[in-house]
C-alpha cells in the first residue's frame, strides 16, 4: 500500500486508434500542485495537498476534463478548467459528484469551475444511458432494414447522429425518452465528419462505416479526432466492402450486398462495426476477439436477439 499522496501507475493502453497521450491529464495535474515523474514504464505521482489551480486544456478531451474534475474537488480552493469537453458525460459526473457534496458549475460547457469541499459523503445515483449504445442499436436496425423502438434513452445526447440516420432515410418517431426508428429498404450515402461534441461523435463513426457499406451511393467519413481509426475497413473488406482510404478520408462505394467471413475485431466501435455489418450479410459471419466489443457493451447479442439477430456468443 503506497503512502498519502503517493501514487504509481503503469502507462496506459487501450484500443489502438492512434495516439493517445496522456499529456494533457499530467498537465493538469501539475497544475493543482502534483508532482510528476516517469520512472521505467510507471509514472509517479506526488504531492502534499492539491491546490486549486487554472487548467487550460490545449484539447477539450474528455478523459483529462473528467480527471481534472475529481482531482479538483477536495482541493484548496476554487479551480477553472477552460476549454473543457462539454460530453453529456462531464455533465453526469457533475451531477453525480454533486450529489456526493461537491461543488461544481459550469459542466456542459467550455468552462468549468470547482469549488473545493472537504469531504464527499455517500450516496445513490442513476447513471445516463449510454449514448453510444443507443447509435450503435439504431444503426443495427438501420442496416437490416428494420424498425426499432428504444426506451430509457436521452434523444438530445444523440442529435448529430438522428440527424445522419434520416439523412440516410429513415424515419424518426421521438418523445420525451424513446427514439423509434423504421429504416428503408435501402439506405442512402452520407457524408460524416467526426467532432469534438456536440459534434459527431468518434465513437459512433467505425458503427456507421459498418452500416454505409450497403447504403446506395457512395459515402464520405472523415475522421478528425483519431488518425488510426479505419482498421476496422480492411475487415469489412474481406465480407466485400468496396472502400478507399486517403489519410484521414475513407471514401465507401455501397454494394448490393455483403457476403459472411471470418473477421478480426481490433478496437471497441470497430468491433462492434463487424457486428452491424454481420447483421446485413449473407451466411454467417465470425467475429474474432470478440473482448474489444464485451468491454464497451452488455449483453450486445442479448439485445439484438431479442430484435431478430442470430448471434451466438462464444467466449
Amino acid at each position: 500500500m503506497e503512502d498519502l499522496g503517493k501514487r504509481s501507475f503503469l502507462v496506459l493502453g487501450g484500443c489502438d486508434i492512434g495516439a493517445r497521450p496522456i499529456d494533457l491529464h499530467l498537465k493538469a495535474f501539475e497544475n493543482l500542485g502534483i508532482n510528476i515523474s516517469e520512472d521505467t514504464g510507471y509514472i509517479r505521482c506526488k504531492c502534499d495537498t492539491i491546490v486549486a489551480g487554472k487548467i487550460h486544456l490545449d484539447f477539450p478531451s474528455v478523459g483529462a476534463t473528467e480527471n481534472a474534475i475529481l482531482a479538483s474537488v477536495l482541493a484548496n480552493g476554487t479551480t477553472t478548467i477552460s476549454n473543457a469537453a462539454m460530453e453529456p458525460e462531464i455533465v453526469d459526473l457533475q451531477n453525480f459528484l454533486n450529489k456526493l457534496g461537491a461543488k461544481i458549475k459550469g459542466a456542459g460547457t467550455s468552462q468549468i469551475v470547482i469549488m473545493g469541499v472537504s469531504r464527499l459523503q455517500d450516496s445513490g445515483y442513476k447513471v445516463m444511458p449510454d449514448r453510444i449504445e443507443a447509435g450503435t442499436l439504431l444503426c443495427a436496425g438501420a442496416v437490416t432494414g428494420g424498425s426499432i423502438l428504444l426506451k430509457n434513452v436521452v434523444p438530445n445526447h444523440l442529435t448529430p447522429v438522428l440527424e445522419k440516420l434520416e439523412e440516410c432515410g429513415c424515419k424518426l418517431e421521438i418523445k420525451k425518452e424513446e427514439i423509434l426508428l423504421q429504416a428503408p429498404k435501402k439506405l442512402k450515402a452520407v457524408e460524416i465528419k467526426t467532432m469534438p461534441y456536440p459534434g459527431f461523435p468518434t465513437d459512433m463513426q467505425a458503427v456507421f462505416g459498418g452500416m454505409l457499406v450497403t447504403s446506395k451511393g457512395v459515402s464520405v467519413i472523415i475522421e478528425n479526432i483519431f488518425e488510426n481509426r479505419y482498421k476496422y475497413l480492411g475487415e469489412l473488406k474481406r465480407m466485400g466492402a468496396k472502400l478507399q482510404i486517403e489519410g484521414r478520408t475513407a471514401i465507401i462505394k455501397g454494394v448490393r450486398k455483403l457476403s459472411g467471413a471470418n473477421v478480426e475485431a481490433t478496437d471497441l466501435r470497430g468491433g462492434a462495426a463487424l457486428v452491424i455489418a454481420g447483421l446485413s450479410a449473407k451466411g454467417k459471419t465470425r467475429v474474432n476477439n470478440i473482448e474489444y466489443i464485451l468491454r464497451g457493451y452488455e449483453n450486445l447479442d442479448v439485445k439484438l436477439n431479442s430484435l431478430g439477430a442470430k448471434i451466438t456468443k462464444e467466449v
